[in-house]
């Protein structure tokens, strides 16, 4: 049986794990959000720190109809699909179930994969291993970039001359390095101030 047939054709997903917290990264930092994490990612950053997800098949698929339940039951506006890479599987069914009760849905991915779904804001954080497919960049809300060493503020800038006008700039510090890479940015930012500074901010308040 294939992975399609499993999940039903978007009926099911391989749910991770759902939870109410406070968003830590990029534009929405700070803002009260329920993720909804789904199993599988073929990227494989080594500095990923949810790697727990990569295989889908430790995840069993869950139904919509609970994703969605859950979501609704407690006070949160906004959702936050995220992965993994959610874009693995086919998000129509889910996207449009949070839209029909009135909730805002948000979308973090690298891009590698052909969208589907319903979005009110999507952050794309590319992956110079797996890179964006062309089509990705138009959808981008706002333009996430890892930064690990000086080397991917070149490939940040070759992916900020692809995504749209109205498009918001991020450079966030890989969180192992951030304290050795923060006075590069925090310069390259005040020289280049079409770009702004993202930082994991839920890992300072020590929250999910």
């Amino acid at each position: 049986m294939s992975n399609h047939e499993v999940l039903e054709g978007g009926h099911k997903l391989p749910l991770v794990e759902d939870f109410y917290t406070i968003q830590g990264e990029g534009f929405h930092t700070g803002k009260p959000a329920y993720f909804i994490r789904l199993g599988g990612c073929d990227v494989g950053c080594a500095w990923c720190d949810a790697k727990y997800t990569w295989n889908p098949r430790m995840y069993p698929p869950t139904p919509i109809e609970e994703i969605v339940e859950r979501a609704v039951a407690c006070a949160a506006q906004s959702i936050v699909i995220t992965g993994g890479e959610p874009l693995l599987y086919p998000l129509e069914i889910l996207t449009k179930s949070l839209k029909e009760r009135g909730l805002a849905i948000f979308l973090e991915t690298s891009g590698s994969h052909p969208f589907s779904g319903i979005f009110d804001w999507v952050c794309l954080s590319p992956k110079r291993k797996s890179a964006p497919l062309e089509g990705a960049y138009a959808h981008a809300d706002e333009l996430k970039v890892v930064i690990q060493s000086e080397e991917d503020l070149l490939w940040a800038e070759e992916c900020a001359a692809k995504v749209g006008e109205k498009c918001l700039l991020f450079l966030q510090p890989e969180w192992s390095v951030a304290e050795e890479i923060m006075p590069l940015l925090v310069e390259y930012a005040k020289r280049n101030p079409q770009w702004s500074i993202s930082i994991q901010a839920h890992k300072y308040m020590r929250i999910p």
